[in-house]
């Protein structure tokens, strides 16, 4: 039989975990493990897991200076299932999520590594949530990593995550080494999973650091020397500008770089934000040169088209 691990990282949400723990409760498919990796909290999170909902298995973080990467892969090295549930803290689950993810996963090759399924956000417009690409099942070049689910044994082997993304691009990244293994990430419309942070890009300096600065990792390991150094002539001819729709209705797969120039103008300092992590993404390219592989699978898409 089939186990089911959920890994949740969080940090200072105990309202929102709760109430994440509290739909993964009513799964009509009882799940065989919950890892919490608590991030040192200080609003009283861990001991609220601890008081209602006792057979959480709760790992606490020496101190809050670790990376949600980091946090989630303690959480992924604790989890005993064969298939890992990857859950931001401030999701609710569908009652089938865990049912249907297993059925799912039955009648899908052993190369599908990860199902994404349909992310409902508050601010997402209409013509996103309704685009054909978001309610089709098709493979992907990225996941969801708010609720996703994945088979334990290929995450393992690709590694987990890049903890030196510490926090956003992770999920394209890891997507991309289980690309160069043979495996495939598939978009999955029929589980809905809400996820309470507003749609597109959060706003705010560090947000739009680590956007930048994880950008230029990623295309160091992956991309073509061309595509890396033609790179900020393309982005500003595309723009991103905003969260209205774009032409000919294309349909952006990692959300949360939409809205990334609009980003950068409300920001102060904005553009010098951006300079500053492409310069500090060089302190970590000799790091990225030996894990340098060029992806040439059929699903590999740069984060501009």
């Amino acid at each position: 039989m089939t186990t089911v691990s959920l890994v949740i990282s969080v940090w200072n949400r105990k309202d929102d975990l709760r109430e994440n723990l509290q739909a993964i409760e009513r799964q009509t498919r009882t799940a065989d493990q919950v890892v919490v990796v608590d991030n040192d909290s200080t609003d009283g999170t861990p001991e609220m897991v601890l008081a209602e909902f006792p057979h959480v298995h709760l790992i606490r973080m020496p101190h809050s200076r670790y990376g949600a990467c980091e946090t989630f892969n303690v959480g992924f090295a604790s989890a005993r299932g064969d298939l890992v549930g990857i859950l931001d803290d401030d999701v609710v689950l569908p009652p089938t999520f865990v049912a249907d993810m297993v059925q799912k996963f039955a009648s899908e090759p052993a190369t599908t590594a990860i199902l994404s399924p349909k992310v409902i956000e508050p601010e997402m417009p209409d013509w996103y949530k309704d685009s054909p690409a978001v309610n089709t099942e098709r493979y992907l070049a990225t996941f969801r990593g708010c609720g996703s689910m994945a088979r334990a044994d290929a995450i393992r082997k690709a590694g987990w995550y890049d903890i030196r993304f510490f926090i956003f691009g992770n999920e394209r990244d890891l997507t991309t080494r289980l690309l160069n293994l043979g495996y495939r990430v598939k978009m999955f419309p029929q589980v809905e999973v809400f996820h309470k942070a507003p749609f597109g890009m959060r706003h705010g300096k560090r947000s739009l650091y680590y956007h930048v600065r994880n950008f230029w990792l990623y295309a160091y390991k992956y991309l073509p020397w061309s595509q890396v150094l033609g790179f900020p002539f393309r982005f500003l001819k595309k723009r991103l500008g905003g969260k209205q729709q774009a032409v000919g209705g294309e349909v952006a797969d990692a959300v949360g770089t939409i809205g990334l120039f609009d980003n950068i103008k409300g920001v102060p300092w904005g553009y010098w934000i951006c300079v500053k992590a492409t310069l500090a993404s060089l302190w970590h390219l000799r790091y990225c040169l030996r894990q340098r592989q060029v992806c040439t699978h059929e699903d590999f898409e740069p984060p501009l088209k």
